[in-house]
């Protein structure tokens, strides 16, 4: 009877085992979970915008700091002798555009000058004929009188005068009219040009904005020497020392943003059909086993990269050698948004992560999926 009993007890144990075993497959088969899982951030590479010398390093490795906190700085002093030049040249800059102004402004004036010339010796003309008309007509009338004896030889000869006179002036007139028009003409081409080089007015001239771009840049190039951190991070794998040289757009320091953390869990590729973005996930981090992070799934990853195929020596594709009766299943990338991390959990990149996503959560019923192959064959 106790022999019973004990094959009883024994079965007993063993089936309650077995359900459980079954029941954690199930949960397990329902809700995909991976060991391979990482703990990822967005790492910003500090690069400085002008090269010099490094004259002071604000920061230690692995220091935290907040947006805006200087992190080291290029020695200003070519920077500082760039910036004055480039203030001189546009005061430069713009006394010359006063003066080509200047010159304008008389140019002008001297076409003001020719235009009234031009007008005068055109009023004189009109005036000249006037005279020479009316002393012709006298001229006429003491000729006919002097046939007549009614007028003496001297006034025919005064009158004769007088008109010669007023052709003359005409011809005077008429010479200066055309000196006016030429000298209005140079005049008016000297205005052109002058306003030609002179250009666009005020500050939309084009010398102006040259020398205002070049004081832009000078300013810029004097604020780069200080280089500030663009976001709240941490300083990771500092390398440099007062006096190394700081290079343009050459990665100077790494800055982990803690604002941008994730995971990455690395699911199968036969694991990830039942996992959709929203789903809840509970993430195990290898460094703090006792305190489970809440996330969502964020993306699942559309493709990884493949060594088969990929050029070798001599140009040849590498291809790894496989076991026909094995099929290994790949690994696909999901993403993982992590929701309300605890203060004393401290969360570092690269390191280790368990992740479980309960795909029972937030799954659109509405989605149809077509039927798979039992797993057994796949």
């Amino acid at each position: 009877m106790n022999i019973s009993r004990k094959y009883l007890l024994t079965g007993t144990v063993v089936l309650i085992a077995v359900i459980a075993v079954l029941l954690k497959y199930q949960d397990y088969v329902v809700n995909p979970w991976t060991r391979d899982g990482q703990v990822r951030a967005d790492v910003v590479q500090i690069t400085p915008r002008v090269s010099g010398p490094i004259v002071r390093l604000a920061v230690k490795d692995n220091q935290l700091v907040k947006t805006n906190d200087l992190l080291f700085e290029i020695d200003p002093r070519t920077f500082e002798a760039n910036l004055a030049q480039a203030r001189a040249q546009l005061d430069s800059a713009r006394d010359n555009y006063l003066a080509m102004e200047k010159q304008v402004e008389a140019e002008l004036a001297q076409v003001n000058v020719s235009r009234a010339e031009a007008l005068q010796a055109e009023s004189n003309i009109k005036e000249l004929d006037s005279t020479i008309v009316k002393n012709k007509a006298e001229y006429s009338r003491q000729q006919d009188m002097l046939k007549k004896d009614a007028t003496s030889k001297k006034a025919m000869e005064r009158a004769r005068a007088n008109y010669q006179i007023a052709l003359e002036k005409r011809k005077a007139s008429v010479a200066g009219l055309t000196q006016a028009k030429a000298s209005l003409a140079q005049s008016e081409a000297a205005l052109a040009k002058a306003r030609a080089n002179l250009g666009a007015p005020g500050d939309d001239n084009a010398s102006i904005r040259e020398a205002q771009a070049a004081l832009t840049q000078a300013e810029l190039d004097f604020e780069f020497t200080r280089v500030k951190a663009p976001v709240d991070g941490y300083v990771t794998n500092l390398n440099l020392r007062i006096g190394s040289q700081a290079v343009t757009n050459q990665p100077a320091l790494a800055l982990v943003d803690i604002n941008s953390y994730w995971v990455h869990g690395f699911f199968k590729e036969n694991s990830i059909e039942d996992i959709r973005a929203g789903n809840k996930a509970i993430i195990t981090l290898m460094t703090y086993p006792d305190a489970p992070l809440e996330g969502h799934v964020d993306s699942l990853g559309w493709g990884i990269a493949q060594q088969d195929g990929s050029t070798g020596d001599d140009l040849l594709p590498n291809v790894s050698a496989t076991f026909e009766w094995i099929r290994l299943a790949q690994r696909v990338p999901v993403r993982i948004h992590l929701v309300d991390v605890p203060e004393d959990v401290a969360l570092r990149v690269g390191t280790t992560a368990s992740v479980l996503v309960m795909t029972g959560d937030s799954i659109d019923a509405s989605e149809q999926n077509a039927p798979a192959l039992p797993r057994a064959l796949q």
